[in-house]
């Protein structure tokens, strides 16, 4: 017992220093050299990685870019000031799945239990950026006095500057736009952090058409005993409820005929979940079916991620519903989907037709065993990396036979490159698809290959994904050796049999509707209202 206490004991203060070192590490000011040499690493990580480097920006603008970046660091810095210096050099890869971050705080156990009890208010804000201001799209907490509201300050600063600044930190897949103003609002709050580091309040003014207010949000706890009544004019009363003057209510015993009913409930619901891919943030579902006007004539499905959930299930039955109800209009709504699975995809894809189709091509990448390349990096855990050597030799024998070279490069065959059968309940009628900036990566994929096939009439705004492929399926992560900043590569150039010229841009809507301010104020969706009047025309 006293070899295990001195082992735990060990472990605990090896535990803590790491923590401090680490967070004097990234709060230290780095030298020139440093610095410079990470620049070097950085480039020489994307050289060796990135199959699709010199796609949209030629080699020698790039070669001028990162040693213009390291003749700009003249002075120490601190690894948050490296990546406020790096990041915009970054996107000229102009490929959405490079980026860097910078190193976060530690915290010590003691430290992480406390933090766990709490929520920082902030974080319960959604926003948008529309016509070059930001504002509450919605929030997610019990207060919604705030959505529709501009946003004007944050911590002292403008909120639109801010908003400017963190566009230059990501890119798009080539050269189109759409993603900038779409994403900064979604990842607004990520990207706050990423500047400012760790919080425990925080201002924030708005601004309605009558009035404008301020609001500071703080830690608080989850299970908060006060009752907090805000009015608009920025005054507060509050209602204390003491714990010992509520009344304590004895549990009611349970027989056990309700106790296995409560787990037959739960167990259902945990299926529902998972088939549907719930969001624990938002209260909301990956996965949305539903009907749409009289005798199910339009089937209506959301999907916001190709992530999380079984995802199989969920198709099936919901393309059951569809041909049991002989519904003549589908819509796919793709907006705000940020991507995920190709195997998803490519199992939604085998729904909406009905010819046989090869979903993507082979995929261009710069190793033979690109999968052991995104498992052994300096990002691994110890232990992972000990089961990856373990493992390692099935890897790179699978690796190997699936990885050839043809004219002078390297391509991996994932087994959807083969020609696929559709699926027996495959749709038939009349399919629209709804996308805007933020459609990306996988959502990407799968609209290009419903456009050049002239499957679906598309509505709403250019996707953020290029139409010619992207640069994703496994990553990379690297953390550089000085500032501890990390950075994601893509390592696989993924595609559809398709092509568009010029090439960097995204699938283009049949029909344009851009979203107002006006909209979101009122809840309106124009792009969904437009296809419902259109299948009310025919």
């Amino acid at each position: 017992m006293r070899r295990i206490f001195l082992c735990l004991l060990t472990l605990y203060l090896y535990s803590c220093g790491s923590v401090q070192k680490h967070n004097a590490e990234i709060t230290k000011l780095h030298t020139v050299e440093d610095l410079r040499e990470d620049v070097d690493k950085l480039y020489h990580q994307l050289k060796k990685h990135h199959p699709k480097l010199y796609q949209y920006t030629p080699q020698e603008t790039m070669e001028f870019k990162f040693d213009s970046l390291k003749k700009s660091i003249k002075t120490p810095m601190k690894s948050r000031n490296f990546y406020k210096k790096v990041a915009p050099v970054l996107t000229n890869v102009r490929q959405g799945h490079v980026s860097v971050r910078p190193p976060s705080r530690l915290f010590e156990r003691k430290e992480k239990k406390a933090l766990k009890q709490k929520k920082f208010e902030f974080y319960a804000l959604d926003f948008e950026y529309l016509d070059n201001k930001l504002w509450v799209k919605r929030t997610h907490g019990k207060d919604s006095s705030f959505v529709g509201a501009e946003v004007v300050n944050i911590g002292g600063e403008s909120a639109s500057q801010l908003v400017e600044t963190y566009k230059t930190r990501f890119a798009s897949d080539g050269f189109n736009t759409t993603l900038h103003n779409r994403f900064v609002g979604k990842a607004f709050r990520a990207y706050y952090v990423r500047d400012k580091g760790f919080l425990d309040s925080l201002e924030v003014t708005f601004k309605t058409k009558d009035y404008t207010f301020s609001k500071m949000f703080k830690r608080v706890p989850k299970k908060d005993s006060s009752i907090s009544l805000s009015t608009r004019n920025n005054t507060k009363d509050s209602i204390e409820v003491k714990n010992d003057s509520i009344k304590k209510v004895k549990p009611k015993k349970l027989t056990k005929q309700q106790k296995d009913s409560l787990k037959i409930a739960s167990k259902k619901r945990k299926k529902y979940n998972k088939k549907h891919g719930f969001i624990v943030r938002s209260k909301e579902y990956t996965r949305n079916f539903k009907f749409i006007g009289k005798d199910g004539a339009v089937a209506y499905m959301k999907i916001r991620g190709f992530g999380n959930g079984n995802y199989k299930k969920f198709y099936e039955e919901s393309f059951a519903k569809i041909d049991s109800a002989k519904s003549k209009n589908f819509i796919l709504d793709l907006r705000d989907n940020g991507g995920g699975r190709i195997a998803e995809i490519e199992k939604l894809y085998s729904y909406l037709t009905d010819k046989e189709f090869q979903f993507i091509t082979e995929s261009e990448v710069n190793s033979r065993i690109p999968i052991l390349k995104s498992v052994m990096t300096n990002t691994t855990p110890t232990g992972l990396k000990i089961l990856s050597g373990i493992v390692s030799p099935i890897a790179i024998v699978q690796n190997l036979l699936r990885t050839k070279k043809k004219d002078g490069k390297l391509y991996y065959k994932f087994k959807y490159t083969k020609p696929e059968a559709p699926n027996p309940l495959n749709f038939k009628g009349k399919v629209y698809v709804l996308i805007n900036g933020n459609s990306f990566s996988a959502s990407s994929i799968i609209s290009t290959n419903l456009h050049a096939t002239k499957r679906a009439k598309f509505v709403g705004e250019e996707t953020g994904g290029a139409y010619n492929g992207t640069v994703a399926g496994f990553y990379k992560l690297y953390k550089l050796p000085a500032s501890k900043l990390v950075v994601r590569i893509g390592l696989m150039q993924i595609e559809a049999p398709y092509k568009i010229a010029p090439d960097g841009y995204g699938i283009k809507p049949d029909v344009e509707i851009l979203p107002t301010v006006d909209d979101l104020q009122q809840n309106k969706d124009p792009e969904l209202d437009w296809i419902l009047t259109d299948i009310e025309k025919q």
